[in-house]
C-alpha cells in the first residue's frame, strides 16, 4: 500500500535532483518541499484505495482466527 507515495517521491526526487545537477544548484530544501507536497497529493488521491485494501486485508485476518484456534 506504501508503494505509490514511495515510487512518486523517488521520481520527483530524481527529477529534482537532475533539475539540480543541470543547473548546479545545491539547496538542500530544494528537494525536501516537491516531495512532502507530491507525497501529500498522492495519498489524497490514493487514500480511498488504501482504505479498502486495508479493510479487506483485516476483514480475511479475522476471519482466519478461528482456523489458527482450532475451532
Amino acid at each position: 500500500m506504501s508503494a505509490p507515495v514511495l515510487l512518486i517521491t523517488i521520481i520527483v526526487g530524481l527529477i529534482i535532483s537532475i533539475i539540480q545537477s543541470v543547473t548546479q544548484i545545491q539547496e538542500q530544501t530544494l528537494t525536501f518541499v516537491p516531495k512532502i507536497f507530491a507525497g501529500i497529493i498522492i495519498l489524497i488521491i490514493t487514500m480511498p484505495w488504501m482504505i479498502t485494501t486495508f479493510v479487506s486485508v483485516v476483514n480475511e485476518m479475522f476471519e482466519y482466527i478461528p482456523a489458527f484456534i482450532g475451532s
